[in-house]
């Protein structure tokens, strides 16, 4: 099918000469990867953003069902791995990697595809290299350096975290090329597993249909948002909810509004100045991020955060850990604030310290914007991934032409366009 123009309606006709591929499966073991709802949507927006670079693109669901991943969990304790504590700990062994590769090459025989875009790499190592199909990754995150701030380490054994550390580094191994959300991550699969640095390229994320923000703000009100639409405990809920109480000593008229799942309504305790939303629309989400002053988001372990983007692009200025993406994401402390420890009261004076200067949030809300701006679009990610290989592939986030500035006034759904999906048999 043709792909359609989201603004005229009417069929576009572009040329992929001189990309690395013409025509592509992107694979996910969470879901279709053609859905928005897969790994927050964003193999579905890269998808729709190589199609608009003339790349004809399929989706690939390589994981498998809930009864499956029953019995591989039962194989693994068998071979003396103990009992998965939980689905990753299922995906990341060797048997349920082997099942995800299997089904990707089935299904590449099946379209005719030649080069294969795995999201993560709990689908690799591939079983189909022999046969002349090419495999990338794009990645957010490495086992390895998960291991830094993990919650859950204590649930791992020794074995096995030496075990899923061999499989990373040969489902990495096998890649024809890494593309990685961060520089960060770029950098420790060169020191850590050892990939040339010409087989690792950073190309950024985009964002979701959050739209720039270019009205008024009232820096002063005192408004505190935290989103976290899964995991509240991960995602650092426990601690802004201490972090508020402490702050509020210092500042008694902030308020603190929470967008979480419904079930994480139990943790929070009933205070007049905090507003919890379970099922939020878009447009209520963009008015949040909108009107508030910061967003405090101390994620403990999370490879990068769609969510500070999203506040960011809105002109709010954002606070959360030291670790992982978010002091590259605010470029070391520009566009907002970071704490060097997970303590409650270390984030309760850095909240109490940002509210006190109104301009500086101000100050701070218009240079995030623009770095989002000019730093995270899809197109973007598309032009790097698809560049030639005879490209620079180390000149990481250096600019790159692409096809727009900013998302697409709409996204096609899964199925227009070029874009096809299967759940891989």
């Amino acid at each position: 099918m043709a792909e359609i123009d989201c603004g005229s309606g009417r069929p576009v006709v572009r040329s992929a000469e001189g990309a690395r591929f013409d025509r592509l499966a992107i694979t996910s073991v969470f879901g279709d990867p053609l859905d928005l709802r897969t790994w927050s949507g964003a193999p579905a927006r890269l998808a729709t953003a190589l199609n608009r670079r003339g790349i004809d693109v399929v989706g690939i669901h390589s994981g498998g069902t809930r009864g499956e991943h029953f019995l591989l969990a039962a194989r693994q304790s068998a071979i003396g791995f103990g009992v998965p504590s939980a689905t990753e700990a299922i995906l990341r062994g060797r048997l349920a990697r082997q099942s995800a590769a299997a089904r990707i090459a089935t299904a590449a025989r099946r379209y005719g595809v030649r080069h294969v875009l795995h999201t993560g790499t709990l689908d690799l190592p591939a079983v189909d290299a022999a046969s002349g199909v090419r495999h990338y990754v794009y990645c957010d995150h490495a086992w390895a350096i998960s291991l830094r701030h993990r919650p859950d380490i204590d649930s791992y054994s020794p074995r096995a975290i030496r075990w899923f550390d061999e499989l990373e580094r040969e489902a990495l191994g096998c890649a024809e090329h890494v593309f990685t959300f961060g520089r960060y991550v770029r950098d420790h699969l060169i020191d850590h597993y050892g990939l040339a640095a010409d087989r690792v390229t950073a190309v950024g994320c985009g964002m979701g249909p959050i739209r720039p923000y270019y009205g008024t703000k009232d820096y002063a009100n005192g408004k505190l948002l935290f989103v976290a639409k899964h995991l509240f405990q991960a995602k650092g809920g426990e601690l802004v909810l201490e972090a508020f109480r402490i702050a509020r000593r210092a500042r008694p008229e902030l308020t603190l509004t929470i967008v979480g799942n419904p079930r994480a309504r139990r943790l929070v305790a009933r205070d007049p100045a905090i507003t919890f939303h379970g099922h939020l629309s878009f447009e209520d989400l963009q008015g949040l991020y909108r009107d508030a002053a910061l967003l405090v988001q101390p994620m403990l372990n999370d490879p990068w955060g769609q969510v500070y983007v999203e506040a960011m692009v809105s002109r709010t200025p954002v606070l959360g850990l030291d670790r992982n993406g978010l002091p590259e994401i605010v470029e070391h402390g520009r566009h907002g604030f970071v704490v060097d420890r997970a303590d409650p009261r270390a984030i309760a004076e850095t909240v109490v310290d940002a509210v006190s200067d109104p301009d500086r949030l101000a100050r701070m809300g218009d240079s995030g914007m623009r770095h989002v701006l000019a730093s995270y679009s899809w197109d973007r990610v598309a032009a790097r991934i698809a560049a030639p290989p005879v490209a620079p592939a180390n000149d990481d986030l250096a600019p790159l032409p692409a096809l727009s500035d900013s998302p697409p006034a709409a996204l096609p759904l899964p199925g227009d366009g070029a874009l096809q999906s299967t759940q891989a048999p």
